[in-house]
Parts: C-alpha cells; structure tokens; sequence
C-alpha cells in the first residue's frame, strides 16, 4: 500500500512500521522491486509538486529503513534503476519512497560536507540508468546486477555496482585508487590502470565476497 497519507516527519511509530514492511526484502543481496501501484497513481503522486520522481543511479545498500551513503558492501540493496519518489528533503536526511514503503536517505553523520540535496543529485537520476547496461559485455553487466566487482570495470561501472565511496576519502574521483568499506571497520580498495579496475585489495575474504565470479 503506498502511504500517502503518512506525514513526512516521520516518528518512532512510523520507522518501526517502514522496518516491519522492508523485513521480507532483507533475505537476500539484492532487492528486486516491482511496482505495487499502477502508473496513474505514481503519475498523480508526481503532479502535486511536493514529489520528485527518479531513478536510483547504482545498487543502494540500506539497513532497515536507511539508505546512506556509506555504502556498506555486506548490507543489501536496492537495485540500481529502481523508481525512487523523493517526498521531502527534511534537515539532515531526505524522506522517499520505494514501491510504496517510505525510507531515509541520509548521508553519513561524520561527513556532513555533503548534504541530503547534493547527495540525491548523484544518488537519485533523472534518467534511468539500466539501457546503459544493455551494451555492456556480459560479464559486467551480471557483476553489477549482483552489486559485485570484475576486473576491466571502468570508474563508471563501479559506481554502479557498489555506489559512490564515501564523501571523506579526500583523494577524490579521479585517484589511483577507491577506498570503499565492506563493514564499518572492515575497507577495501579497488585500483585503477587508467580507467579499467585492475586490482581489488583488503581482507581475502572480503575480497572474495565483494569479486563476481562468473560460473
């Protein structure tokens, strides 16, 4: 059921209920959403003006009702491309909703350069970005879908398969290699040749767990 009539601000009741409703989503890496509500409803919700309706630019890794930018690559996540309607952007935090369920998207609290606005800017997209992956040799295309690795991926195929690294890694975009964090005390890095992964380095465990492997 979408909830429309729910208040943005939302309290204690409410985001207990939004975990209860994302339980049945929790039981595997990747989270396929399928529209619950038909076209006309999502069309109406957007016409008011309080919506902005988008697509996920990249696998989303969430805990319960959050979605942060730290990107934690043993949470699961929301499947790059999926319809995201952002309700309100509220203080720290933006309020959405996904197949009708209503979550946060809040950047990490450490790292508050970056604000909900700017970080939806690159998290939710106009555009949806799977025709992208229709061209993609095969390979790549099933690591990202899987919101894993494979050598060869370019920066941009990276960033769909395990979203942005966090905001504080101040090498930036353009660096030799990407901090990203398998748990909050557990990083891992990918090295670039240019702009092709070449290397994937940190614990082995993590490192196999975070590399597609094609069968």
């Amino acid at each position: 059921m979408l909830l429309m009539g729910c208040s943005p601000h939302l309290g204690l009741a409410s985001m207990l209920a939004s975990v209860a409703l994302l339980a049945a989503c929790a039981g595997g890496p990747a989270v396929e959403v399928k529209p619950e509500h038909d076209v006309s409803e999502a069309v109406q919700i957007h016409s008011t003006g309080r919506v902005r309706r988008g697509f996920a630019c990249c696998n989303l890794r969430y805990s319960g009702y959050l979605l942060s930018d730290e990107n934690y690559a043993q949470l699961p996540f929301i499947a790059i491309g999926t319809t995201v309607l952002i309700r309100e952007i509220d203080g720290g935090q933006a309020i959405v909703e996904i197949n009708g369920k209503q979550m946060l998207l809040r950047p990490d609290i450490a790292q508050r350069k970056v604000t909900p606005a700017q970080w939806l800017d690159k998290a939710v997209l106009a555009d949806d970005p799977r025709p992208k992956l229709e061209n993609l040799p095969s390979g790549v295309r099933a690591a990202i879908l899987s919101g894993r690795l494979a050598k060869g991926m370019t920066r941009e195929q990276v960033i769909m398969a395990m979203g942005y690294p966090q905001a504080n890694d101040k090498k930036g975009m353009d660096a030799p290699s990407w901090r990203y964090w398998w748990s909050s005390f557990v990083p891992y890095y990918v090295y670039w040749s240019g702009n092709k992964l070449s290397r994937i380095d940190g614990q082995g465990e993590v490192v196999g767990a975070v590399t597609y492997k094609d069968r």
